[in-house]
């Protein structure tokens, strides 16, 4: 905890003054005990209160009373203006720590209001660098894209739309030497709640057999819809098919979206 920015904040004054709510009233008292530099400002406080009460409060050091006992006023009316004086100035020293405590109050919300407005700034510029950490991110992962689909041991398969879905569409870019396949998707529609797209090698001969690639996760959230997947087998077709999320053993065939065979080339 920074005491001297908590001693500075003006809270204290309020503490002193008694316009805190309890649990503030609590807060303090707990870190009076356990910092003494906060106690002995609550002391200072408190004694700069008093003697400016003490000030206000000074009056003619013997009371009427004791004036009556002295003299005889048995025929003497006591004129009440000087008794309301006396009121008055007992009362000041009570007015002045009141508009003390309606100061400090004040300059203790502006604190706050100041300290909420840094935050709201403080907040907002997070943001933007990490907008701008994202972005840079970004565009680093787009060269590195562009740089692996250019490059000249990529094979480009494009996969066509199936009965299910004849307008969609997909590509794949495998690379055989680093045994990875970028599947292009942005050609296919949204997957509908609780599925999601699963990509299959699929060797041809001498019978149909279909291994799982990788799931497309997070379609929805992928702005470029490009997924990096290994794919260490002998492809010679890739599909595409949409399966309960965490994906299945097997391709539903019913559920294919598109197809593609790798060029014999």
């Amino acid at each position: 905890m920074d005491v001297q920015n908590y001693i500075a904040s003006g809270i204290l004054e309020l503490y002193v003054a008694g316009v805190l709510s309890e649990k503030e009233n609590l807060e303090i008292s707990t870190y009076a005990k356990e910092y003494p530099e906060i106690q002995k400002e609550i002391i200072a406080i408190e004694e700069a209160i008093l003697a400016l009460s003490s000030r206000a409060n000074t009056v003619i050091p013997y009371g009427f009373e004791t004036i009556k006992g002295k003299i005889d006023l048995t025929e003497t009316k006591v004129i009440p203006l000087t008794k309301g004086r006396a009121n008055w100035t007992q009362y000041l020293g009570w007015a002045a720590s009141i508009l003390l405590a309606i100061g400090l109050f004040w300059v203790y919300d502006q604190n706050k209001e100041l300290k909420s407005e840094m935050e709201v700034v403080v907040q907002q510029n997070i943001q933007l660098e990490q907008q701008i950490a994202d972005s840079d991110s970004s565009l680093e992962n787009t060269k590195v894209l562009l740089s692996t689909i250019r490059d000249k041991n990529i094979t480009v398969v494009p996969l066509g739309g199936q009965e299910i879905s004849p307008t969609s569409y997909a590509k794949a870019y495998w690379n055989k030497e680093e045994q990875k396949v970028f599947i292009d998707a942005q050609g296919l529609p949204e997957p509908p709640a609780g599925f999601v797209y699963q990509v299959w090698s699929l060797k041809l001969s001498p019978t149909l057999t279909p291994t799982s690639v990788g799931l497309l996760a997070d379609f929805t959230s992928d702005e470029n819809k490009v997924f990096s997947l290994e794919n260490p087998n002998e492809s010679e077709a890739f599909g595409i098919t949409l399966e309960p999320v965490g994906g299945s053993e097997s391709p539903t065939l019913e559920q294919l979206y598109t197809l593609g065979i790798v060029s014999a080339s």
